[in-house]
């Protein structure tokens, strides 16, 4: 069916994040080869209630078109979010499903183990997302929307921060918005944050890149050389003890004369090799 734009209840804007690039890519799309896909509308009298398809709509509009294609779902508006939901599985995060739990749980009076049941998840489940909304300030769920912090850290970090310190929260995620910190980093300060002192809580808003830049130097991993010796020394030992054991089972007993005098000169050779080895390594670690 082809509807016009002002027929759209847009009721459900609020709970799509946005990104500037995907929209730029989808108006160049439609201005060049138009509409390829319908968007979803339920029918409630006198508009249709827009199910998925705002970022469509919207560039429709930039594009000064009045009208969009649509296809429309016989079934409840609460059954109707829930199926697009699921079809866009893997592509949220936890902020969008955080807006749809806490739209649900407003608009239809749903319980947690109600909004459980219907996701097909735990109750901590939707707990956690829900706090996304109850426990963090407006402004780091706006960085969140944008892109410059994930949900899954805020919910996993500043969630737990903001319970105990609303305003300690809100100044972490400030420092780390020119950041745009992989949940690894959030994690780092976070921790930080925790176990630091006055000064340390400092730093990590004042320069949380110099602080994440000194712990990476602090924990940084052994160079290539010292790993491959490591390596070495392991497989050295490992040797040792398969060798010890064949020993043990009277190997040299059951030896021919030819075969003994083999083994305890590939054994004199081994030997040698080792003594160096060790004789080396005590003038390194005790240098005269």
């Amino acid at each position: 069916m082809q509807l016009e734009l002002h027929q759209l209840n847009l009721r459900y804007e609020r709970l799509r994040k946005r990104s500037p690039r995907e929209e730029r890519a989808l108006l160049v799309s439609l201005s060049e080869i138009g509409q390829q896909l319908p968007v979803v509308v339920i029918e409630e009298t006198p508009q249709f209630i827009l199910i998925d398809g705002y970022k469509r709509v919207r560039a429709m509009k930039r594009l000064a078109r009045d009208s969009v294609r649509a296809t429309s779902w016989q079934m409840a508006e609460a059954e109707a979010l829930l199926l697009e939901r699921s079809l866009r599985r893997g592509s949220e995060d936890a902020l969008d499903q955080a807006w749809l739990l806490a739209e649900l749980q407003e608009r239809y009076q749903w319980s947690l183990e109600e909004l459980a049941r219907r996701f097909e998840r735990s109750k901590s489940w939707v707990s956690g997302r829900l706090a996304l909304l109850q426990a963090l300030p407006v402004s780091i769920q706006e960085q969140i929307r944008v892109g410059t912090l994930s949900a899954h850290a805020a919910m996993k970090y500043l969630v737990p921060l903001a319970r105990v310190n609303a305003a300690a929260a809100q100044a972490l995620a400030t420092a780390l918005t020119p950041l745009k910190p992989t949940s690894r980093q959030v994690e780092a300060l976070y921790a930080g944050w925790q176990a630091g002192t006055e000064r340390t809580r400092e730093l990590i808003v004042q320069s949380p890149q110099i602080y994440l830049q000194a712990q990476a130097t602090r924990e940084s991993p052994p160079p290539a050389a010292a790993q491959r010796f490591l390596q070495d020394l392991g497989a050295l030992g490992g040797i040792a003890r398969r060798a010890h054991r064949v020993l043990e089972g009277r190997l040299l007993a059951e030896l021919q004369e030819s075969e003994l005098n083999e083994v305890t000169t590939a054994f004199a050779r081994a030997n040698g090799e080792v003594q160096r080895l060790i004789q080396r390594f005590e003038r390194e670690i005790r240098p005269c």
